[in-house]
């Protein structure tokens, strides 16, 4: 606890403090690091969230140590976009990643035999190398860099790869497509494929189950024997375990809760109990699964369990006071695979259904959970309402280490992990242009938003967030006064994409 204190206290008032520099740099270690992104996970899924069905008990436990933000905001709707802007800490009207992007003009990218055989198609539109994540700023401060889960920001070969992008240590996905399978043929360690003892089996495909046959046998078929999460936590606690004497950040990007819905199936039994019986999901878009609400819960709690372990190695080789964890998700809940988010009331306080969550720039798609716990830094048992986005963690991770990062679109929150007067944002700003176009600003307890960009329309919504945090009454005839600083917020924080596919044509692009 002291460590932390001590540190902390040296780095903050070094200025005023002679005697708090160099010497404290040599003696005691900045904190470890550890950030974990879930994928898919509902702003209202976690038990400290009010999550009533899915349990939750190491991630309620890793709130009551530290604290809940309650307005934290995703980057984007979606997966890459959403990681850019946490990587590199500027919002998607200058982000370089401002929608998932395939990059088609390599070939048959959706084709998973083809990617099999020709890695190049794996992965997305990779960032380029003069653009500088965390992972760089953060290993040019000497920590020990890794990667675990998944990446989305580059294809392998490419100069967008982890390994290139500042990351010591890489095991997982890199690819998104690839992870809509949890028992995937191979995962990457660093740029070799690691293979798994799995068959290819390609979603997105319509399976027919014979007649007669077997349920257990039909479905079955999906779950085979590597479950990548399970890899991949293996790789989590290796890296941890093999790094406990240096100081090092580790950048846990789960796939879970993510579809398809796959899960251990000991949980899926528990589930199974808990609910009672279910309608089998038997749709095109993932593979079918025969108890879609206990499969997802399960994901849920098997997330929750492996940060249980996370924590408790880090206790057990005794760095758990000196280490920072932060949780939190990229986006809200899905609306397709077979998972039911209204009989979950995935996005909590917010609509949970299609429309309103994943995709879409509505507090369901965008508002996410973050908790934070750091012994003798961050109160235990405490809540923040600071208005706070994704943006915000390269210079609050910069602040808090004595990195430089580069200039962003973020505001350092370490005062507001501390409980201290935390300087405020004016307004969040987002754009997204798929899902037919979105631009979405939060100033204050107002948000505007506008939709269907790409069908040309440029009106603006307002919401009152106070008075309709379900965003079901727009009042911007109401308040045009309001509307007018909304429209100059979205004209000044946008810049044309150099990216073709994420331009907006009613913006004359």
């Amino acid at each position: 606890m002291k460590t932390s204190l001590s540190y902390l206290t040296c780095l903050l008032f070094s200025l005023a403090f002679t005697g708090c520099t160099d010497p404290v740099k040599e003696e005691v270690p900045p904190p470890n690091i550890i950030y974990i992104l879930a994928d898919d996970l509902g702003y209202g899924e976690l038990g400290s969230y009010g999550q009533e069905l899915i349990e939750t008990p190491h991630l309620d436990a890793l709130a009551a140590s530290g604290t809940r933000f309650t307005q934290h905001y995703s980057g984007a709707p979606v997966c890459a976009p959403a990681r850019g802007v946490l990587l590199m800490g500027r919002h998607t009207g200058h982000a370089f990643v401002r929608g998932n992007d395939e990059d088609k003009s390599r070939g048959d990218v959706w084709n998973f035999q083809a990617m099999f055989d020709d890695p190049s198609l794996e992965g997305q539109r990779p960032i380029p190398d003069s653009l500088v994540t965390l992972g760089e700023v953060l290993q040019n401060k000497g920590y020990v860099t890794g990667l675990v889960g998944k990446w989305g920001l580059g294809y392998p070969g490419s100069e967008g790869t982890p390994n290139k992008q500042g990351f010591d240590y890489f095991h997982g996905y890199n690819c998104q497509r690839q992870a809509h399978n949890l028992y995937p043929t191979h995962l990457w360690e660093n740029d070799k494929r690691i293979y798994l003892d799995n068959d290819l089996i390609a979603p997105h495909q319509l399976r027919e189950q014979s007649e007669g046959q077997p349920d257990d046998e039909f479905f079955g078929e999906f779950l085979q024997n590597d479950y990548a999460p399970d890899v991949m936590q293996e790789a989590v606690l290796n890296f941890v375990d093999q790094n406990a004497d240096s100081t090092f950040f580790l950048y846990y990007a789960s796939p879970l809760p993510h579809l398809a819905l796959q899960a251990p199936q000991e949980w899926v039994d528990y589930y199974r109990e808990k609910f009672g019986p279910e309608e089998a999901y038997r749709g095109k878009a993932y593979f079918p699964t025969q108890y879609p609400r206990a499969t997802y819960a399960a994901m849920i709690s098997t997330l929750d369990e492996q940060v249980g372990e996370l924590v408790a190695l880090l206790k057990e080789k005794g760095i758990y006071e000196n280490t920072l964890i932060v949780f939190s998700s990229d986006n809200g809940p899905t609306y397709a695979g077979g998972v039911d988010a209204g009989f979950f009331q995935s996005a909590g306080p917010f609509p949970s259904t299609n429309g309103r969550i994943k995709g879409h720039v509505y507090e369901g798609g965008i508002r996410v959970p973050m908790i934070a716990a750091w012994p003798g830094v961050i109160q235990p048992g405490t809540t923040s309402d600071h208005l706070s986005g994704f943006q915000d963690v390269m210079p609050t991770l910069a602040e808090i280490t004595g990195a430089s990062a580069p200039a962003g679109d973020g505001i350092s929150f370490l005062a507001a992990l501390q409980g201290k007067a935390q300087k405020a944002h004016d307004y969040l700003y987002w754009e997204f242009p798929a899902y037919k176009g979105q631009q979405a600003v939060r100033m204050g307890k107002w948000k505007g938003m506008r939709q269907r960009m790409q069908d040309g329309n440029l009106v603006v919504e307002l919401y009152d967030l106070e008075e309709d945090i379900q965003e079901s009454n727009d009042v911007a005839a109401q308040f045009p006064e309001i509307v007018t600083q909304i429209e100059a917020i979205m004209a000044r924080e946008h810049t044309p994409s150099t990216v073709e596919r994420f331009r907006f044509s009613a913006l004359g692009e």
